[in-house]
């Protein structure tokens, strides 16, 4: 593996907890994807990890929860033909993962005031059209 996998800043994935099960990719192949495991499945305990702080630990519980199975995340990789590859893959995907499900939420929008100058003058364009408009009518011709 090409070393530890950085979620954010010096928190990152600790290679004993990382759970790997390998078995045969589906899909057209020659006589090499019947002998071949090239599919990755790497599993990580959320629920009793200590490598993350509290608070991401907790966030990632509540905003995974649908991917959880007895506080387990599971990612798989079956892209690539070589299970080297499809392992990087699958690392990196959980990190991705983890690293998004860990930020912190946005910070909530402070709804803004229109200056009265924009509505103002809105208003002004909306009033030229309509004379605009009324003018086109026939009943002053004659």
């Amino acid at each position: 593996m090409s070393g530890p996998y950085v979620i954010r800043g010096s928190v990152s994935l600790p290679e004993a907890e990382l759970m790997w099960r390998f078995s045969r990719s589906s899909g057209p192949g020659g006589q090499h994807v019947n002998t071949s495991d090239s599919q990755v499945e790497l599993r990580f305990d959320l629920a009793a990890t200590e490598a993350l702080p509290p608070v991401w630990k907790q966030r990632a519980l509540e905003r995974l929860a649908g991917r959880l199975v007895g506080g387990v995340v599971t990612v798989r990789a079956s892209e690539h033909r070589s299970q080297w590859r499809n392992r990087e893959t699958a690392a990196v995907r959980l990190a991705s993962l983890l690293a998004e499900a860990t930020a912190p939420p946005p910070k909530p929008r402070r709804p803004t005031r229109i200056p009265r100058g924009i509505n103002e003058r809105r208003l002004r364009e909306k009033k030229q059209r309509g004379e605009t408009k009324r003018g086109r009518s026939g009943r002053d011709w004659g």
